[in-house]
């Protein structure tokens, strides 16, 4: 029995498929419309797919150029060279807001570790770069950044050792650099790579309800689309369907055929979604969308998730079509649909969103204190709520046009279109209405958790934008006069920070000494007065004692610089002099917390310029366009090796970072599939349509109607839509972030620019579909075969 019941199934659906590919030219276009909507999410499913293994390629290649990692020798400073030894200096930096990667090598043995992605060691002045380092370089746009990287370009640096296709990197052979060697800037290693048994970092729980959340949002459209993509053509089949009926065949045959035409499509749809896959990949190796880009090897689906989502797409097409027929009476003289006399019932649409608040009502306020949330039931319960505007969407539809009255031509053509097919009208919006859904969600929630992971830096961006470190054998006064003089500077602090102990050897109570001209410390402390050969005593609130070295005519004595947690015997002995004065700390001083003494150059004893840490802070001139990356090219004129770093206010966790990144990539990447889906439904209504329209111009009918009854269809469902998905994911939002333990809060200015973006993309779709509107309204139309 049950394998007669498997055989009936088989050769029914085989049947569909052949009237797929055998129905003539309607059959092929109806084909390849569902082919193209399908394969659209196949694609982006694929896409999605290949996420896991783009992640692990692009870790590795990290790990493995990693220079201060397992390579790194132990007491760098002070270790020797080998015949695998390599001197590596850190030139990172960064051009009109790009990261670029630099690394100086100077190998010092013929088995020296060439970086991943280099053939050979470049020469002193010359330099091997990535693809797209190469191409900012050659174009207007590099002109700047030529002349900070003032090499010449011998080479080029392969997949290997770079993170994506849009990196920036380069390698410059270096030349002295065990001078300058301080484990730090410049340091010496034996190979690359980073270590492997570092412990993993936990994750917070709320990092982790965000990336389950991203996930299910993103995908929602994509499976909403597909289900919508399945069911192209939908009247002139069912026209079909009753004829089979009428040679014999039963409604459940008949439905089951009807499966197998959706079968076809999806297969096909499959296949479509595979080739555009691969052109996708091909050009995201040309493409960087928000400072992301990939190789496109790394873009390989796991062989697991794409089986996943070739036998879940068909299998899902063939569902939804039994679905879709349930309420539709097939007869050898036409077809009936049940729902028109019997309206829709609203009880079971309901139960999809309250499920779905059922499965996420056990995890309000855990927050990440009070445990880990369950991955399965957040997945679960964002989907029932997102699903539930699916089926609430027809509903609402159908319950709002059956109450619109007479108005223009326009309207009432719109109006009865949208009465007799309110369900088809749904369909097209649904993907649109769910998208905008957990867009807003997710607004919501990445602002409600978004102080959670940002901190305040403290630093005055007004008075200060680049900090710049400057190497330890270098003159902070000279280095900060040539950079007071460059293009793009409008102030500088120069500064320098070191120490001196009470005794020679064996001190055990050091005192901090900054050293600056009057100008700078002035930055730090509030002096009255201040002149060349000044010292300034600025007390610790904290610890007052600290300062009980600075006595007038003391013996202290300087250290050289130190980085471990006990600092070395001191070394240069300076006599404190008569007359320093007492000064207080800035309430937002360039240097938070520097207390000790405060000294003038012309204080200080002979030789003490290398035991000093020095920085120089810029303020560069906003009216000189590119003062960034000027102050930068005048920094590596100065030294190769002075470290610059850009001031900002805030700070906020990298993971964090990285997962709004990828929300952005993701939710770029539906836009688009929204985009190419609704115009491919609506062009395949309009042709669904095209003798009705065609008839109706050749009795009178003016275009400029039919074209504003288009856009009423469009623009009544999409209102309801949009309605519909503020009110759900405004709660689900609200919901998450009671999950997280955070006030709920609304930025309605966010929240309606999403519903702004889903409107603005279905105004757009509807504009290119006037063209072939307007081809469909010709007398050619009214042709039959």
């Amino acid at each position: 029995m049950r394998s007669a019941v498997v055989g009936q199934w088989y050769r029914d659906l085989a049947m569909g498929v052949r009237f797929t590919f055998t129905g003539g030219r309607e059959g092929w276009v109806r084909a390849v419309l569902t082919a193209f909507g399908v394969g659209l999410g196949v694609a982006l499913l694929l896409l999605t797919a290949a996420v896991p293994n783009m992640l692990s390629a692009r870790d590795a290649r990290e790990e493995a150029r990693q220079d201060r990692g397992i390579g790194y020798l132990e007491n760098n400073t002070e270790s020797k060279p080998t015949d695998r030894s390599l001197l590596i200096a850190d030139t990172d930096t960064e051009y009109r807001y790009q990261e670029i990667r630099g690394r100086l090598l100077e190998p010092e043995g013929a088995d020296a570790p060439l970086p991943p992605g280099v053939a050979k060691f470049p020469a002193p002045g010359e330099m091997v770069v990535s693809p797209a380092l190469s191409e900012l370089l050659r174009s207007d746009a590099g002109k700047l950044l030529r002349e900070r990287l003032p090499y010449k370009t011998v080479g080029t640096v392969g997949q290997a050792g770079l993170i994506g296709s849009g990196d920036l990197t380069y390698y410059a052979g270096g030349k002295g650099l065990a001078e300058r060697l301080d484990g730090s800037v410049v340091a010496r290693i034996d190979r690359f790579g980073s270590s492997t048994d570092q412990p993993e970092e936990e994750v917070d729980p709320i990092l982790l309800l965000l990336i389950v959340v991203v996930f299910a949002v993103l995908l929602m459209p994509v499976a909403v689309f597909i289900a919508t993509a399945v069911r192209f053509g939908g009247e002139r089949r069912d026209r079909r369907l009753a004829a089979l009926r009428l040679v014999g065949s039963d409604s459940r045959m008949t439905r089951r055929i009807a499966a197998g035409e959706a079968l076809a499509g999806s297969v096909l749809g499959l296949l479509f979604g595979t080739g555009f896959f691969l052109i996708g990949r091909e050009v995201a190796g040309s493409v960087e969308v928000f400072g992301v880009s990939v190789f496109p090897s790394d873009l390989n689906p796991s062989p697991g998730l794409a089986l996943l989502v070739a036998l879940a797409v068909p299998a899902a097409a063939v569902l939804v079509t039994l679905f879709a027929l349930r309420g539709v009476v097939i007869e050898p003289l036409g077809v009936v649909r049940t729902a028109k006399p019997a309206r829709r019932r609203l009880w079971w649409r309901l139960l999809l969103p309250l499920g779905g608040l059922a499965l996420l009502y056990p995890m309000l306020g855990q927050g990440s204190e009070n445990g880990e949330f369950n991955e399965y039931l957040v997945t679960s319960g964002v989907v029932l709520l997102l699903f539930g505007i699916t089926a609430l969407l027809p509903w609402a539809v159908e319950a709002f046009v059956a109450r619109l009255g007479s108005g223009a031509v326009s309207w009432q053509l719109a109006v009865r279109r949208l009465q007799l097919s309110s369900g088809s009208a749904a369909r097209m919006v649904n993907g649109i209405a769910v998208a905008v859904a957990g867009a807003i969600a997710l607004q919501m929630l990445f602002a409600g958790v978004e102080g959670r992971f940002t901190a305040s830096t403290g630093k005055d961006t007004s008075r200060a934008r680049l900090e710049l470190a400057l190497p330890q054998d270098g003159s902070v006064t000279a280095i900060g006069e040539k950079l007071r003089r460059a293009k793009g500077v409008a102030t500088t602090a120069a500064l320098s920070t070191s120490q001196v102990a009470a005794t020679a050897k064996d001190p055990e109570q050091w005192l901090g000494v900054t050293v600056g001209d009057c100008a700078a410390l002035r930055e730090l402390a509030r002096i009255p007065s201040c002149r060349d050969g000044d010292v300034f005593v600025v007390s610790d609130p904290v610890d007052p004692a600290e300062t009980n070295l600075a006595t007038a005519g003391r013996t202290v004595y300087f250290g050289p610089s130190y980085s471990g947690e006990e600092p070395p015997g001191a070394e240069i002995a300076w006599k404190l002099p008569a007359g320093m004065r007492k000064a207080s700390e800035r309430a937002d001083s360039l240097l938070p917390g520097a207390s000790g003494l405060m000294v003038t150059p012309g204080a200080l004893p002979a030789k003490t310029a290398s035991d000093f840490t020095s920085t120089v802070y810029v303020r560069p001139d906003p009216a000189v366009p590119d003062a960034l990356d000027e102050v930068r090219n005048a920094a590596v004129a100065i030294d190769p090796l002075i470290r610059t770093w850009e001031w900002e206010t805030t700070q906020q966790a990298e993971q964090f970072t990285d997962i709004r990144t990828g929300l952005l990539v993701g939710a770029t990447a539906v836009l688009v599939l929204i985009g190419a889906s609704l115009l491919v439904t609506q062009l395949e209504q309009l042709r669904e349509r095209r003798k009705l329209l065609s008839a109706l111009v050749a009795f009178g009918t003016r275009r400029r109607t039919l074209g504003l009854s288009v856009l009423w269809q469009t623009a009544i469902p999409i209102t309801l839509g949009l309605v519909l998905a503020l009110a759900v994911g405004l709660t689900l939002g609200a919901v998450l972030l009671k999950m997280t333990n955070v006030r709920v809060g609304v930025d309605w200015a966010s929240v309606l620019s999403m519903a702004g973006i889903g409107a603005g993309v279905v105004v757009l779709v509807t504009a290119l579909s006037m063209p072939p509107l307007l081809r469909m309204m010709r007398p050619e139309g009214l042709r039959t075969e």
